[in-house]
């Protein structure tokens, strides 16, 4: 028994050793390929990309995003509150100036025309009749002022007839001032008349200028209503295509709201937007460059919106080719403004291999060996990188990213 427990634990600890010793095996094994990997200064001209120094013009640019847009873009909405009756017309469809895109049930506005037209006839049937009143106090002060004067005339003879009569024994004294009494009432009766008919006067006259003006606000309505049932005819006020259009027959819209939209497709804009770190770069009229797949359209900033939403400021481009054939609506662009400028200097293709730092190593290849240097970088952009020193022109620099060489000083580049 004590035998056979000797040999199960010897058996036991020869396993184990034997598993440390496969460990170990596999480790080193690891180690080794690990630090050739480290230290392998050996690659293939297929692993890599390399661009020739050149001297050139070079621009720094910050990258935005934009879309292109239709220069001129005509919204239509509708004036008054009704519903899509028929349309004439998809998006997409070429349309002329004048040419119907859809029409409205107009049938309620119609109905508000008609009543707002008969309300202003029932005020001008007011103010003739206000006009008729003062016609008729004017002939009956006239009348009335006419009337009284006979009287007081008759009076003022009645009292020197008194007077006369007084003197020659034939009166008294209560006669003549008995007269004149009459006279004197006579023609408070007529000044009295007078201010009451030119106090109903000027009342009248406040009434109808009162009316007037009300008439005036209905007419005003009236010319208003009657434009935007003109202009209900949804049509087109010049050439171009229908970019978009309600399509929901029936459906009820409210004045404002919008029916239509017509872009004249023969020249176009580039808005942008960039992110609002950037804000204090962007200039109006700064040089833009419009990137669409491979072809590029140069412009100006020319309009920058104040409002930054999302973290980001919207501006508007103007291409210097307004017209070009690349151009489509809502067209998806790279936009790359231009900040500085530096014209001759010796420049490479940009690439993975630059950082964006102000200096950083690189290689120069030069037959068949790759050489680390340390340049100092200048403007770049998304084609070229300016290079201040350590090469010249004709040399041939690696492009593509070395950052797995970054302890080696030379690399021997095979075939």
């Amino acid at each position: 028994m004590d035998r056979n427990i000797e040999q199960a634990v010897s058996s036991g600890k020869k396993k184990k050793l034997l598993l440390y010793l496969l460990i170990g095996i596999v480790l080193l094994v690891a180690g080794i390929f690990g630090l050739r990997r480290i230290f392998n200064t050996t690659l293939y001209a297929s692993e890599i990309t390399t661009s020739v120094v050149d001297r050139g013009n070079i621009e720094n640019t910050i990258n935005a995003s934009g879309e292109v847009l239709p220069e001129f873009e005509e919204v239509i909405s509708s004036p008054i509150a009704a519903s899509i009756q028929k349309v004439l017309l998809d998006g997409g469809s070429k349309i002329q100036a004048g040419q119907s895109i859809l029409t409205l049930d107009k049938s309620a506005a119609q109905m508000d025309f008609e009543k707002l037209k008969f309300q202003l006839e029932s005020k001008k049937n007011d103010i003739r009749k206000i006009k008729l009143d003062l016609d008729k106090s004017f002939y009956d002060i006239k009348s009335n002022n006419d009337i009284k004067q006979l009287r007081i005339n008759s009076l003022k003879a009645s009292v020197d007839n008194t007077k006369r009569l007084l003197k020659a024994g034939g009166g008294t004294r209560e006669d003549v001032e008995q007269a004149e009494l009459n006279l004197k009432v006579a023609q408070l009766e007529k000044q009295q008349l007078e201010n009451e008919i030119n106090s109903k006067q000027q009342s009248m006259r406040l009434q109808m200028r009162e009316v007037e003006l009300a008439a005036n606000i209905q007419q005003n309505d009236l010319d208003v209503l009657q434009r935007k049932l003109q202009q209900a005819d949804i049509t087109a006020s010049r050439n171009g295509v229908v970019t978009w259009v309600n399509k929901n027959i029936g459906a009820a819209v409210q004045p404002g709201e919008v029916l239509a939209r017509i872009a004249d497709l023969s020249s176009f804009k580039v808005k942008g937007t960039i992110s609002d770190q950037n804000v204090s770069l962007l200039k109006n009229g700064m040089t833009a460059i419009i990137r669409i797949g491979e072809n590029q359209v140069r412009g100006k900033v020319v309009n920058i919106y104040p409002a930054i939403q999302n973290a980001t400021v919207s501006f508007d481009i103007k291409p210097d080719s307004s017209h070009h054939k690349l151009f489509r609506p809502n067209l998806k662009a790279d936009v790359f403004l231009v900040t500085d400028e530096h014209q001759q200097v010796l420049r490479v293709s940009n690439g993975p291999a630059f950082l964006g730092t102000p200096s950083q190593s690189i290689f120069v290849l030069k037959d068949g060996v790759a050489i680390k240097k340390n340049v100092q970088i200048g403007l770049s952009n998304f084609d070229f990188v300016e290079l201040k020193d350590q090469v010249k022109e004709g040399d041939v620099v690696i492009t593509s990213d070395m950052h797995s060489f970054k302890n080696s000083n030379q690399i021997t580049i095979k075939k």
